[in-house]
């Protein structure tokens, strides 16, 4: 029996300190709802790829059956359409512009398309491939700044982000294939911050990038890894005040971070229940707090009160 004891004593640390390190992980806000099944009727999702939200709160998502579903905050469909053509590849970029035009990242057509929120399509930037001014590669996401001007991220051949004016004229490009400060691997998201700032989620590179309005880049953090504070296949990012929350579809969770790149907890983990992820693509917030989490794998959305 004595000889038991200090076994014993061995097996309890053993567990204590292995429970010690999941709660470790800072989590921040509240699971309040998941919606969405796999599926090709209205309403269902088949690996949804990029979600935006407009002043209204609803949703628009696109999967990669090329439609794009409009719906309420709470996941009551309201409507869809589909891309032009979808033959080569779908969309992998959502945005809302300034005039409410939802704007789609036409990825494998190299091109930026302009709908009303009702679908009618009335406008695009690009549609000719290639490293020439004005042209364009595998576009991942399109954003506007406070001037009007338009900055279009692009991955492959050519890893870059041009900036056009408000008509769609090529002013500048920043970027290109690699891995050195200002360079990039699928720059996967932007973001434009008050100062018209460009943040980048360098998806390849584990990283973020911040960069000014004429392409010199200011800052970057983020290294890859599992921890909290690291980063893996950045997916997504949005702004909220002084945070930055960054979606990792390799870590299959949303990380929260102070501007510089403070780690301030984690939300998901790897799973299929409710509260857990897989691979997800997209996170936007509506004017309630709540993050819309878009769980790709899971062929669903999930809410989070902050």
């Amino acid at each position: 029996m004595m000889r038991l004891v200090p076994l014993l004593l061995l097996v309890l640390l053993v567990l204590l300190a292995t429970l010690g390190c999941d709660t470790d992980r800072t989590s921040f806000g509240t699971l309040d709802k998941v919606w969405g099944r796999r599926g090709l009727a209205d309403g269902r999702f088949q690996k949804p790829r990029a979600i935006a939200i407009d002043a209204n709160d609803q949703l628009y998502i696109v999967d990669t059956s090329a439609r794009i579903q409009v719906f309420s905050p709470d996941g009551d469909f309201v409507r869809s359409w589909k891309t032009p053509a979808w033959e080569n590849g779908r969309p992998t970029g959502l945005s809302i512009d300034r005039r409410g035009r939802v704007v789609v990242a036409d990825t494998h057509y190299y091109q930026v398309l302009f709908y009303s929120p009702t679908g009618e399509l009335l406008g695009k930037f690009g549609g000719e491939p290639g490293p020439k001014p004005g042209q364009l590669g595998w576009v991942t996401d399109a954003i506007e700044d406070s001037t009007g001007h338009w900055f279009v991220s692009e991955y492959g051949e050519y890893d870059r982000v041009t900036k056009l004016t408000p008509d769609g004229q090529f002013v500048l490009e920043f970027g290109g294939h690699g891995s050195e400060p200002g360079q990039f691997l699928r720059p996967q998201k932007l973001a434009i911050d008050e100062q018209d700032r460009v943040w980048v989620a360098d998806a390849c590179n584990h990283r973020l990038q911040v960069f000014d309005n004429s392409g010199k880049l200011l800052f970057q953090w983020g290294t890859q890894g599992h921890a909290a504070g690291e980063l893996y296949y950045p997916y997504d990012l949005l702004l909220d005040g002084e945070h930055v929350y960054v979606l990792e579809y390799g870590n299959h969770r949303v990380q929260k971070f102070t501007r510089s790149g403070e780690s301030l907890g984690v939300w998901g983990h790897e799973g299929r229940g409710p509260g857990e992820l897989y691979n997800p693509w997209g996170v936007v917030l509506d004017r309630q707090r709540r993050l819309h989490v878009l769980d790709s794998n899971n062929h669903r959305v999930q809410r989070i009160q902050l």
